[in-house]
């Protein structure tokens, strides 16, 4: 589907040009885009790298397994049905961690991991648990203190200060998980009454 918006999007830029007489600036504007493209994704490749390589260090260095246990508050309020021990924790709490730095690229690994984790567990095989709900809400409204990308990409384009949008990026993502987890919680009382 993607692939079709992309090439519509590309024939209407094209047929506009032709129709407004700029169809000779559609080819430079074309290889400075793709010129473009790359030096942006040669930068983002080697963030992606570094962020991931320290997920992976914290990972097998016990971090990720020490901060799950300090984590086991938040956890147990928000999946109160998982065993402390539980594999799916683990995978759920490497995820909020990579999504709390801003590193969705190093979040999807474990976030996978985590639903194959909370699938094996899940009662019925069609529907989604309310583990699964709660997880999926969480990730999605992805609480950010530090958006690596988006700083990146900032400091790309020559940003006179590229970290000002932390602030408003912890309070905007601070309030959307609230919510979100506020109306899972009281759809999983509609929902999944005990």
């Amino acid at each position: 589907m993607l692939n079709y918006l992309w090439a519509a999007m590309i024939l209407i830029g094209i047929v506009v040009s032709v129709l407004t007489g700029n169809l000779e600036a559609v080819t430079p504007a074309a290889l400075d885009s793709a010129t473009e493209a790359v030096t942006v994704g040669i930068t983002m490749l080697g963030i992606m790298a570094m962020w991931t390589g320290l997920m992976r260090v914290a990972e097998n260095s016990g971090m990720i397994v020490a901060i799950t246990k300090r984590m086991g508050p938040l956890l147990r309020f928000l999946f109160p049905d998982l065993a402390p021990g539980s594999r799916a924790l683990t995978y759920i709490s490497t995820n909020l961690i990579a999504n709390v730095l801003g590193l969705g690229w190093a979040a999807t690994p474990a976030g996978l991991k985590a639903m194959e984790e909370l699938q094996k567990i899940n009662p019925e095989e069609k529907t989604a648990s309310k583990e699964m709900c709660m997880f999926m809400i969480v990730n999605m409204s992805s609480l950010q203190i530090v958006t690596i990308s988006v700083l990146a990409y900032r400091a790309q384009y020559d940003s006179a200060s590229p970290s000002e949008i932390i602030g408003p990026g912890l309070l905007a993502t601070l309030i959307s998980t609230i919510f979100a987890v506020a109306y899972t919680k009281f759809m999983e009382r509609r929902v999944f009454k005990s």
